[in-house]
Order: structure tokens, then C-alpha cells, then sequence
């Protein structure tokens, strides 16, 4: 089959069209799709082709701007830019374009794999669109020195900031050296307490570090780290999975209970529970007589969830995958099934067959939030041939400066 044209490395004028999944804009040369990073619909640029792999389309940066869009700013990062550090894909945009533009990437999904034409807008997240990145993983070179990746690269930028970061998660990783070592996982909580977490060239970790603002406690084996949201403390693993900016967390439980809606006496499924964070937001609204079921397949983020439900006795957590079989055994031990479903599922979304075995619960709602609008759009289309339509959807920027987004979905039966 042939591969790409011949077009790597060369330098041509186009003229910007919208904005697409991924970071980038699409554009047309000689009848050829061209996705272009480093630049903004209406724009007219001169484009560096990065990769040509594909006779279909090719891949390209803006390397000089001819007409400039409004919405374009001055990039508050040195690291940022064609052929520098791939961490950020909007940081030449206005923040409030980024999230105009990450509103048009949801509703583009949703439209073309999911059939709907649905009003979306991403909302702002209080503190601003740098220093919000509580928790990160930093490359490491040859040499021992610390950075990120170039885009679609295995070579690390040296950085001696990242301005997204939290000051004190950059400065942890970027201004010592790590020999050896082929990545570090840094996370700051809720009390300012720093977790490093060294990994080998093959991604598994090989000691931690937590320094407090009242002391230092060296390379222990495991770290708990406390995190803060929806009125209560939630303990879970230092470099282990919570919201990476400090309000996300209390913007998406406020979402899910809101969408839910649950009341005393309700059966709530939690899957891809994690620590238990909405599952035990929501246990109180169940009352004595409810049950709450936090499913979740990581060994160490359901040790956390008992610890974090053991003062909810309505609330459970089960270890396991969540996969059609597993959840097919799941649902035919829930008596009756669920009455509210929350799901928050890895990037790769839930999938068709548990989109459908959800569908068949009968469920009165069901709160899917989704970090990548691709995926959602794929389960809403499952969750259409169940019987279910989307009724309401919330996108929130929680990942300024990058193309990412978070949403919450609700889903309810179509005959209700």
C-alpha cells in the first residue's frame, strides 16, 4: 500500500480551516487533508510537513503565521511551539477561545458518531490556565535530565519549568537529576505534600519519595497522599490516579449528583470507582436502606476506596474488571439492578458491549463522564440502540492549555 507522498520536511501556504480531535486544525493542500498543530481556524500559515505516513493526510506545524486570528496570543511557556515540548496544543490561543474550541470538538463528535446535534459548552475551572497540573509524569533522558516529550516523539524537551505544573511538582522533578531513571510521577495534595515516584526505562516504579511541608520522609515503599472534595478528605496512593486540576474534583461530583439526582432507598452503580470518589459522594443521598456498588479493577485504589467508605455503611467495593462478562455476573447479583449508574471509564471509553449491558439495566439515569469526547460519543451511540438518549451534557476545562476536556453525560431511558 503506499505510504504518504513524498511531502516530509516540505514547506507550503494554507488557508485554516476548523478545529479537530487532537490539538490541531484541519487544512487542505493539493486535495489533501493536512492536520496543522500551532495554529487556529481562519488563519493563513506557512506549514512544516512533521510526518507523512498516510496517502490520505499528512501532518504539519504552522512555522509562520500570514494572518493571524484574533484569538491568538503571546504563548506564556518558552518551551512551547513547533518542534519544542509536545505537552501543551493551545497555548497560543486565549483561554477563552480554547474552551470555544474544545466545545466545538465535543459537539463534532457527538455529530458524527453519535448522530446528535447537541448545544455544548466547556466551562471555566477556578485558579486560572497555568499552575493547575497537581500531578504529572516527566520523561527523563540519557543523561538523567528531566522534561517532557515532543509531539508524536520519544525525544525529551529538557525543561527547568513547566508553567502548568504546580510550581512545586515542576521544581521537584526538573531541578535535580535522575540517572537511571526513565520517568518520575510527581503529585502534590491537598496539604502541599509532594510525592516522587522514580520509574525504570520499562515504566515500573522503583522507589518514592514524599516531602511535607513539615519534614521529609525518604524512599518509602508505598505513600498515601489526601486529597480534598465534596466536603470530606479522600485518601489515596501519592502518584495514584485523582483529578489532575485542584478543582475538578468538586466540579464533576457537583455535576454527577446533580445529573443523578438519587434518592433514599436507590441502587447506585459506581464503575471505574477509583478511591470512591462519587460513589461515596452519592452514598449519603441513599440513605440506610440504599446501596451504593464502587466498582474497581486497581488492587491499591480499592484498598483506598474501603478506607475511604469505611464510615458509609451503605457503600461497597468490589475489585474486579469492568468488562461485559464480569459486569454480566455483577448486575445478576444486584437484586431488582440499578437504579442510577455512574461510570467513569479509562480514555478508550466503555465500549459497545458494556454500553449495552448498561442499556438492558433499565437504569432511571445514567452519569457517564468522559475525558475524550471520541469515546463518549461511541458509548452514547451504544447506549442509543439500548434505548437510551442523551439529555444533558456539561464540559468542563479541566486541562487548560492542552486540547483535553472532561464531560459528564446524562443518559436516561428513551421512553421516559
Amino acid at each position: 500500500m503506499q505510504r504518504g507522498l513524498g511531502w516530509l520536511g516540505a514547506e507550503f501556504e494554507v488557508a485554516v480551516g476548523p478545529v479537530a480531535h487532537g490539538g490541531h486544525c484541519v487544512a487542505r493542500h493539493e486535495g489533501r487533508v493536512v492536520f496543522v498543530r500551532h495554529t487556529l481556524p481562519g488563519e493563513r500559515v506557512v506549514v512544516r510537513v512533521t510526518e507523512d505516513r498516510h496517502p490520505g493526510f499528512c501532518r504539519a506545524d504552522a512555522i509562520e503565521v500570514l494572518e493571524a486570528s484574533a484569538d491568538r496570543v503571546e504563548r506564556p511557556c518558552p518551551y512551547s511551539g513547533p518542534g519544542r515540548c509536545g505537552g501543551c496544543d493551545w497555548q497560543h490561543a486565549d483561554p477563552a477561545a480554547q474552551r470555544a474550541l474544545k466545545a466545538a470538538v465535543v459537539r463534532e463528535q457527538l455529530s458524527r458518531l453519535a448522530g446528535l446535534d447537541v448545544d455544548v459548552t466547556v466551562e471555566e475551572l477556578p485558579g486560572g490556565p497555568l499552575r493547575w497540573r497537581s500531578r504529572a509524569r516527566f520523561a527523563v533522558d540519557r543523561s538523567g535530565a528531566a522534561g517532557l516529550r515532543r509531539h508524536r516523539s520519544h525525544d525529551v524537551v529538557v525543561l527547568d519549568d513547566c508553567p502548568i505544573s504546580v510550581e512545586a511538582a515542576a521544581q521537584a522533578v526538573l531541578s535535580r537529576r535522575w540517572p537511571g531513571a526513565g520517568a518520575v510521577d510527581v503529585s502534590v495534595d491537598s496539604t502541599g505534600a509532594v510525592t516522587t515516584t522514580r520509574l525504570d526505562r520499562r515504566g515500573q516504579p522503583t522507589s518514592s519519595r514524599v516531602v511535607r511541608p513539615g519534614g521529609d520522609l525518604p524512599e518509602e515503599p508505598s505513600t498515601r497522599a489526601e486529597r480534598r472534595a465534596g466536603g470530606r478528605d479522600w485518601e489515596v496512593e501519592g502518584t495514584g490516579f485523582w483529578q489532575v486540576h485542584p478543582a475538578a474534583a468538586d466540579a464533576l461530583v457537583a455535576a454527577v449528583a446533580g445529573f443523578a439526582e438519587v434518592r433514599p432507598g436507590e441502587t447506585v452503580l459506581d464503575l471505574y470507582a477509583g478511591v470512591g470518589l462519587f460513589g461515596g459522594a452519592l452514598a449519603p443521598a441513599v440513605g440506610a436502606d440504599g446501596r451504593v456498588v464502587c466498582v474497581e479493577s486497581d488492587e491499591a485504589a480499592c484498598a483506598a476506596a474501603d478506607a475511604n467508605l469505611a464510615g458509609l455503611p451503605q457503600a461497597e467495593v468490589w475489585q474486579g474488571d469492568v468488562d461485559a462478562d464480569a459486569l454480566a455476573e455483577l448486575l445478576g447479583e444486584l437484586a431488582g439492578g440499578p437504579d442510577v449508574v455512574v461510570l467513569d471509564p479509562p480514555r478508550a471509553g466503555a465500549g459497545r458491549a458494556v454500553s449495552r449491558l448498561l442499556a438492558g439495566t433499565g437504569a432511571r439515569a445514567v452519569v457517564y463522564v468522559a475525558c475524550d469526547p471520541a469515546s463518549l460519543a461511541r458509548d452514547v451511540a451504544a447506549f442509543a440502540e439500548g434505548g437510551y438518549r442523551l439529555a444533558a451534557v456539561r464540559g468542563f476545562d479541566a486541562f487548560p492549555m492542552t486540547a483535553h476536556v472532561e464531560c459528564v453525560a446524562l443518559l436516561e431511558p428513551a421512553t421516559s
